[in-house]
């Protein structure tokens, strides 16, 4: 439990908020060696500390499985050796990448002599505020140093353990390095108070990035006063043309929704055209049901297979990020579209399809912030797209949509030099 009292909170968020601000300034010019070396320091810490981070995260597990979390959620909140060599490759990809910080955008002279640039620049104070995944706190907290802020990370209670025990690797390696001490904090208390207080703190921090389901992100939304990127539910699609190599929507289809069931990348729904339903669907469904996964279909779905469960119509609307698919046939791309259109969220949908010209129609009509061809949605993260890592998928239209990276995590500003003109 929390060794803060609930009325101590207040002040606690405040003085971070202050410290993060503080950080800030002297981060937003710090250079680049300096913020690589402590990518590069916390990265040898976390793998030299590995025992004592399983040993949190032992904490962690026990809870979550008292607490009866499913099996999807508990895969999303372990850590074994190969999530722990994951944290230490990550940082030392985003050491790796070019820093935005000070890129020039665009440039341009005036008639009157004036020399404009517009440059990356750091947003300044970001707050993450997360869930059960304790891989979160090595993303945000690496790639809000690359960009030249200062984070402040609140995690769920279910992680607490976890995110506290890697959280010390950058602390040891901010003060190797000499950089502010205070530029990743990591919320101490597990009261939710902690936060309510961070959405009222606007000034200090800059932007709120949730990271977690329905009832956090409704929660931030109504009672944030600071600028948000939101990252919704991830309801993807995936939907097989009767043009698709049926090979190709086997293997994706499986590796779409069984790779990892809990991450917002799983396809939770299968769109199917009717006039290749019954040639492609029960290969599709064998290797679903041998895996573990619920199949709900529609009516002509059920039809196919006595395993499959009749879907309801919440099920269309469902994130389920479980061992749980829900299948519906439809007549041609348009049916498609219209049900993505209606039920999906704006994170990623897939098609399967060998026809050109429908695989365009789908790239252009699907307004997601990612949409594919012939790959799986599990691939709807930033590591993958080579960003190094990514703080989350945005699922809005301001600012930065589909993996929130390195550059994502910049704002930007003018600089403009003359020679002593003055405006008539």
């Amino acid at each position: 439990m929390s060794k803060y009292k609930k009325s101590e909170i207040p002040t606690l968020i405040k003085l971070i908020g202050k410290q993060a601000k503080t950080s800030s300034i002297k981060l937003a010019s710090s250079p680049t060696e300096e913020k690589n070396r402590v990518l590069e320091l916390a990265a040898t810490y976390i793998d030299e500390n590995k025992k004592y981070i399983f040993a949190e995260n032992a904490k962690d597990m026990n809870a979550a499985k008292k607490r009866g979390l499913s099996g999807a959620m508990l895969d999303r909140l372990y850590l074994d050796e190969s999530r722990i060599i994951d944290m230490s490759n990550t940082l030392t990809k985003i050491a790796e990448l070019t820093d935005p910080v000070g890129t020039i955008i665009e440039k341009w002279d005036r008639p009157n002599g004036l020399s404009i640039q517009c440059v990356r620049a750091p947003i300044g104070v970001i707050s993450v505020i997360f869930e059960s995944r304790p891989n979160v706190t090595v993303d945000a907290a690496a790639l809000g140093l690359k960009a030249g802020n200062a984070t402040i990370l609140r995690c769920g209670t279910e992680s607490f353990h976890s995110c506290n025990a890697i959280m010390k690797s950058f602390d040891s390696a901010l003060k190797n390095v000499r950089l502010p001490e205070h530029s990743i904090q990591l919320v101490p208390t597990q009261d939710r108070l902690a936060i309510d207080e961070i959405l009222g703190l606007d000034c200090y921090i800059d932007l709120v990035i949730p990271r977690g389901g329905k009832s956090l992100i409704k929660k931030i939304s109504s009672n944030c006063k600071i600028p948000l990127l939101k990252h919704l539910e991830g309801l993807c699609h995936t939907y097989i043309h009767e043009s698709a190599d049926q090979k190709i929507a086997r293997s994706v289809t499986f590796n779409a929704k069984m790779r990892r069931p809990g991450i917002c990348g799983a396809t939770e729904t299968l769109l199917v055209d009717k006039s290749i339903a019954k040639a492609v669907l029960p290969s599709i469904f064998d290797d679903l049901i041998e895996a573990g996964c619920e199949v709900r279909g529609d009516i002509m779905t059920s039809k196919l297979d006595s395993r499959i469960k009749v879907a309801t119509n919440s099920d269309w609307n469902t994130e389920y990020l479980d061992n749980i698919i829900s299948v519906r046939q439809v007549d041609g791309i348009e049916q498609a579209l219209l049900h993505i259109e209606k039920h999906g969220s704006q994170h990623t949908d897939s098609i399967i399809a060998s026809n050109k010209t429908v695989a365009e129609t789908f790239l252009k009509r699907v307004d997601s912030a990612i949409v594919m061809v012939n790959t799986s949605t599990q691939f709807a993260d930033g590591g993958e797209f080579g960003m190094g890592a990514e703080i989350g998928i945005g699922t809005g239209k301001l600012h930065a949509r589909g993996p929130v990276g390195l550059q994502q995590l910049t704002s930007m500003k003018y600089l403009v030099r003359g020679s002593g003109q003055v405006r008539p």
